[in-house]
Parts: structure tokens; C-alpha cells; sequence
């Protein structure tokens, strides 16, 4: 039904026969080369991750309800674990819905999830989420907690130790987030394919995504 490839820090790809969404295509602020997202749903987990291309199918950098080939969207508003309760939400927090599986991708984002943020996402059958905090985006431990808040059946961590790409600040590895959070974990994929609902894990499962 759908792929979902990781490209290093926040970027994704997710991918059915006919609709593209990349999300956080801006890999040069780690240090590599931007991901095309000509023909694309070009989505922005916050605005200076996007590269907004003109060649994109739609640019989404931001709150609101999208349907777009086989893709419903929607985005949520959310804090950053560095901004106070005044300032205005600058993260996006997305819903996206592929025939009957409904995936959620989250940024940097506050340590935990609001009510009205749980209620917003609903129920969830793939977690994306980074993991390699120190400062910069969310911990293990953050990451652990807010993964049992939405408990998914699958997550799949991304933005974490790489000795590829150039952080702002070291990450944690992505052992530190596996044994945070105490949960199976499957044997590393170079892109994590869904054939249907079936196919994912019944209980919360950690599916390693490698860094394609």
C-alpha cells in the first residue's frame, strides 16, 4: 500500500504508487544534499526544514486539513520543547491518513503531548518521531514518553547519532531510545513496506528504518 523510507535527521519519505509526501526535505542543515520534492506533497514540520519548491504537487507548512492523491492530512499545532507557553506554536505535528492506516509525524516538539494535542491525533497505527535530543529535539526519554502517550502499534525513530550527518549538537544513538523504551524490536529495513493494516505489529514494536 505504502513505503516509508528515512533520509537522516527529520526527513521521510512516504510513498504510494501514485502520491509522494517528503516531509522535512531540508537535509542541508545537517549536512547533505536537499531531497527533491518535485511532484511532491512537500510537508514542514516547521518552516525552515521545507525547501519549497516550486515543482511541488502542494507545500503544507502548517495547521489544517489537506486531502491530496491518496493522502488525508492534517496538521496540528504544537510547541517546541524551546519556546514558553505565550509564544506562538511554531511546530506541526501531522496526521496522515493512507486508506484505513493513519501514521503520525512528529518534530521538535515539547517533551509531552496536551490533551487537545492527544485528541488532535486520535489513534495511530505508525509513530514517527525523533529521538537523539540533548537539547536539540527530543531525548529517548522524552521520546519514550510521548510514544506511550500515543501508543502506536509501530514507531519508527529518526534524528539520531550519525556519523554521516553534521548536528548542531551530538545526538543520542538509537540504542539509548530502544532502551528507553523497553519495546520489540524488529530487524532494520532500508524502507519499512506496507502492504495493509495486517501487516503492522499488534502490539508496539520498534521498526528500524536505515538511512537511505
Amino acid at each position: 500500500m505504502f513505503d516509508i523510507e528515512y533520509k537522516g535527521g527529520n526527513t521521510v519519505v512516504v510513498s504510494t504508487k501514485n502520491t509522494t509526501i517528503v516531509a522535512d526535505p531540508k537535509l542541508s542543515v545537517v549536512g547533505l544534499k536537499d531531497v527533491s520534492t518535485k511532484d511532491a506533497i512537500e510537508l514542514g514540520t516547521e518552516a525552515r526544514f521545507l525547501v519549497n519548491s516550486a515543482d511541488a504537487k502542494l507545500v503544507v507548512e502548517g495547521p489544517g486539513e489537506y486531502e491530496v492523491g491518496d493522502f488525508s492530512i492534517k496538521g496540528i499545532p504544537a510547541s517546541r520543547h524551546i519556546d514558553t507557553e505565550e509564544q506562538e506554536k511554531l511546530s506541526t505535528i501531522y496526521r496522515i491518513g493512507v486508506g484505513d492506516i493513519h501514521i503520525a509525524l512528529v518534530g521538535n516538539i515539547a517533551p509531552k503531548l496536551t490533551e487537545d494535542e492527544l485528541e488532535a491525533i486520535g489513534v495511530v497505527d505508525i509513530l514517527i518521531l525523533p529521538v537523539g535530543g540533548t537539547g536539540y529535539t527530543l531525548d529517548a526519554t522524552s521520546a519514550a514518553t510521548i510514544t506511550r502517550q500515543i501508543e502506536p502499534k509501530a514507531v519508527i525513530p529518526v534524528h539520531y547519532a550519525d556519523a554521516a550527518l553534521k548536528y548542531e549538537v551530538p545526538q543520542d544513538t538509537l540504542e539509548t531510545f530502544t532502551s528507553e523504551l523497553g519495546a520489540p524490536i524488529e530487524e532494520a529495513v532500508a524502507k519499512y513496506k506496507v502492504k495493509n493494516a495486517a501487516a503492522i505489529p499488534q502490539v508496539l514494536t520498534v521498526v528500524p528504518v536505515s538511512r537511505s
